[in-house]
């Protein structure tokens, strides 16, 4: 199939399936006499992967690895073990943002419901004082 199609059936841009040709990622690809490209029928689904490992956070370095090495030829070993160490990395990330988060509602409600007496440094030395101790809260005892 001529490129417009592959791009129409998958959704991406000509230029983007040309990136990912350029890179590597996709190898079913022949030249017909007048120089057109002309993608092979797993060049669909090859897109269909790479754009929802994208989707999960994988780069194309790391996408390349998860790709089979020809038409039915994965190397499920290598394959599973990318998708755990991908799953690793996302809890990592979901347990930082869970701290960040909870870090910036202390920040919100430090600066919310400051004492109202106070002069100004006098506030941003409290809420700063707010954070160090939900700081030292979230990092529990010393080891």
């Amino acid at each position: 199939m001529k490129i417009g199609e592959l791009a129409k059936r998958s959704g991406l841009t000509a230029s983007r399936i040309r990136f990912y040709e350029a890179s590597g990622l996709i190898k079913s690809v022949e030249r017909q006499a007048n120089g057109y490209r002309d993608y092979g029928d797993d060049a669909l689904w090859i897109l269909e992967i790479i754009s929802g490992a994208q989707a999960a956070g994988f780069s194309l370095e790391e996408i390349r690895s998860l790709l089979p090495f020809g038409p039915n030829i994965w190397q499920h070993e290598d394959l599973l073990a990318s998708l755990q160490r991908k799953l690793a990395e996302i809890e990592v990330m979901q347990q930082r943002l869970a701290r960040n988060k909870a870090q910036l509602l202390v920040a919100i409600d430090s600066v919310t419901n400051r004492p109202e007496g106070m002069d100004c440094a006098d506030r941003t030395q409290w809420v700063l004082e707010r954070l160090r101790a939900h700081g030292e809260q979230d990092a529990g005892p010393a080891r």
